[in-house]
């Protein structure tokens, strides 16, 4: 089971709500939105595409990384290097 099951319901609709700012942007480019306010946008969009991001994040680190710490040895030490790559990735994005 992973980590962010109990807290699927919320993710999704996190991720609705980002869909449809997505579309939202979309349509501003379609209607020839002024360039900033379309920018604006995006970047709201963006934040909460990582604001779900980092909702995984913390799952996982509360869930798996919890899971296999109590496990111990390789698989520790396994999930510890995923979960640093993960963080990894979304400071770089």
């Amino acid at each position: 089971m992973h980590g962010y099951v109990g807290n699927k319901d919320a993710l999704l609709a996190r991720l609705r709500r980002v869909e449809g700012q997505v579309r939202g942007v979309a349509r501003m480019i379609e209607e020839d939105t002024y360039c900033i306010d379309v920018l604006t946008q995006v970047s709201a969009t963006t934040r909460a595409l990582e604001a779900v991001a980092l909702a995984l994040q913390d799952d996982h680190l509360m869930h798996c990384v919890a899971e296999a710490t109590e496990q111990g040895g390789t698989v520790a030490e396994d999930k510890l290097r995923e979960a640093s790559a993960a963080i990894a990735r979304l400071v770089r994005s």
